[in-house]
């Protein structure tokens, strides 16, 4: 976070592809790609499910829980005045190797523990709704 406001992002673009992963934000909601076949959670969205190679996948919502698996602490100031911030790799409840490379908010750097849970929360901007996470249950 910057002083003035959220740290400028490039945001995804958009296609048929990816829209409903980088959409899913505007009712709350975390969505993958679920194999119909063999039920395994695809992330990012493919064509094709890497477990069985089905085609038959549709976006499902999940909880919007998961686990803290790493994160490092940015110091870089990528942008002029702006504050450090946890790039994290979040594993999702629902299946544990599909993972985001994220954002941790709302707690401390000193706070953070690998292993904790966290639940996702939304940074809208424009038609894009970042999935970003923060402490589940008030830390770690």
């Amino acid at each position: 976070m910057t002083a003035d406001g959220p740290p400028f992002r490039l945001l995804p673009r958009l296609d048929a592809d990816n829209r409903f992963f980088w959409t899913s934000g505007a009712d709350g909601r975390l969505r993958f790609l679920r194999c119909r076949a063999c039920e395994s959670f695809v992330h990012p969205p493919a064509p094709r499910c890497p477990q069985c190679l089905s085609e038959y996948l549709t976006p499902e919502a999940v909880s919007g829980r998961g686990v803290l698996e790493s994160f490092t602490l940015n110091v870089q100031q990528w942008v002029p005045g702006a504050d450090p911030y946890i790039v994290a790799w979040v594993s999702i409840d629902e299946q544990s190797d599909v993972r985001l490379t994220t954002n941790l908010v709302g707690v401390e750097p000193d706070d953070v523990r690998i292993g904790m849970a966290v639940k996702v929360t939304f940074e809208h901007d424009d038609d894009v709704y970042l999935p970003l996470f923060r402490p589940a249950g008030g830390g770690a």
